[in-house]
């Protein structure tokens, strides 16, 4: 059956439950997937996927998920795994917000960080207000905020984001035994001999 590169969680949760089921990659940060996350997926953070993607994506099982907290990063993923899988890749709209709002199942871990979007705002908002408070002491230091509200336009223009890339690599939101591209394709590989 062919399936839209656009997947919503009831059509997710059907599909998880047919025969034909789809390998389920999560591209979130190892501590967002330690929190929280779909039965049975696979933690690929979109950050190994970046310099690995030839190497995972052809060690999937027929058609991906890929998932994430919105959809924004399982979309940019999505992209990097294109050139390997074709159309075999689909995207879980609305990620795991969606699926939890939905009450849909999951495994929990103990609690992890802040999703990395709220991360990115508490941390510009933050910036922000230093610069304007500090600019009343030293007038030059609302330039902090001004270059706070240029990265963030351009974050919104572009689709990436450069704090979210810093932020993913702070010691609070690294898990313990963080996959790497070895160790994804092992647990691609024992998937495939448990079909």
């Amino acid at each position: 059956m062919t399936r839209s590169e656009h997947i919503t969680t009831a059509e997710a949760q059907a599909w998880l439950d047919a025969p034909d089921a789809p390998t389920v990659l999560d591209v979130r940060t190892p501590a967002e997937y330690a929190g929280t996350h779909i039965e049975g997926s696979v933690n690929a953070p979109l950050d190994l996927l970046e310099h690995h993607a030839h190497r995972i994506g052809s060690s999937v099982p027929g058609d991906v998920l890929l998932v994430c907290r919105t959809d924004r990063r399982a979309h940019a993923a999505a992209k990097l795994l294109a050139p390997t899988m074709g159309g075999r890749v689909h995207v879980l709209v609305g990620g795991m917000t969606d699926w939890e709002k939905e009450r849909r199942d999951v495994a929990r871990g103990d609690g992890g960080p802040w999703a990395m979007e709220r991360q990115v705002r508490t941390v510009a908002g933050a910036l922000a207000v230093t610069g304007i408070v500090a600019s009343t002491v030293a007038p030059k230091a609302k330039w902090l905020s001004a270059g706070i509200g240029a990265g963030l336009f351009y974050a919104g223009v572009s689709d990436t984001c450069a704090m979210a890339k810093v932020l993913g690599r702070m010691p609070w939101n690294q898990a313990d035994n963080a996959p790497t591209a070895a160790s994804v394709v092992d647990r691609l590989a024992h998937r495939t001999k448990e079909n």
